[in-house]
C-alpha cells in the first residue's frame, strides 16, 4: 500500500509540474511580436541604453525564440522550450558561451515571475568565463514585460534589466 501511495503521489507531482510548464510556456508564447525598451546594468557593469526584442515561434510552435537587438544587431538569442515536465532555455550569449537553464517552480507570492536557474553551459571554459547564471521574466501586462539576466564574471556579478513595451502585435497566424 505504501508503495502504491508513493507512486500515486509521485505521478500527481509530475502531472502538476507538466501542467505548470505548459502554462509557463503559453505565457512565453504570448510575447510573440516586436518590443522596444531600455536596458540598465547594475553591479560590476553600469551600462544603459535601448534594446529591441523580437519573439517568434519555431519548430511548429514548440519553441519560442527571443532575439535581443542593440544598434540594429542581434546581440543575444534565447530559445525556450518544454523538456518533458520542465521548461528549459538556452541562452546564446554575446560573450560566446551558451548557458542552459531550467525553470524553477512558480512562487505563488509572485505569479508574474518566471525564473530560470543555471544547469550547465557549453563553451564556458576552465576556469569558467563570464556567463549568465540566472534569468527572470516578469509578465507585467499584455504590453509590458521585464527581463533580468544575472551575469557572473571575475570582475563581479551584474544584473541586466531590460524593460520592454510591446511595439507591434504578433502577426496573424497563417
Amino acid at each position: 500500500m505504501l508503495l502504491l501511495a508513493s507512486v500515486t503521489a509521485a505521478s500527481a507531482l509530475a502531472a502538476d509540474a507538466a501542467s505548470e510548464a505548459t502554462a509557463d510556456f503559453e505565457r512565453l508564447r504570448s510575447l510573440v511580436g516586436r518590443w522596444h525598451g531600455t536596458i540598465e546594468w547594475t553591479g560590476a557593469r553600469t551600462d544603459k541604453g535601448e534594446m529591441d526584442a523580437e519573439y517568434t515561434l519555431t519548430g511548429h510552435g514548440t519553441a519560442v525564440v527571443e532575439n535581443l537587438v542593440s544598434g540594429g544587431e542581434t546581440v543575444m538569442t534565447s530559445v525556450y522550450h518544454r523538456d518533458g515536465p520542465t521548461l528549459r532555455m538556452t541562452h546564446y550569449c554575446g560573450v560566446g558561451n551558451q548557458p542552459r537553464l531550467r525553470a524553477e517552480p512558480a512562487d505563488p507570492a509572485h505569479p508574474e515571475r518566471l525564473r530560470f536557474v543555471f544547469v550547465d553551459a557549453t563553451n564556458l571554459g576552465d576556469p569558467p568565463g563570464p556567463h549568465v547564471d540566472g534569468v527572470e521574466l516578469r509578465f507585467l501586462d499584455a504590453a509590458h514585460a521585464e527581463l533580468f539576466f544575472h551575469f557572473t564574471s571575475a570582475k563581479g556579478d551584474s544584473l541586466e534589466r531590460i524593460a520592454l513595451t510591446r511595439a507591434a502585435p504578433a502577426p496573424p497566424a497563417r
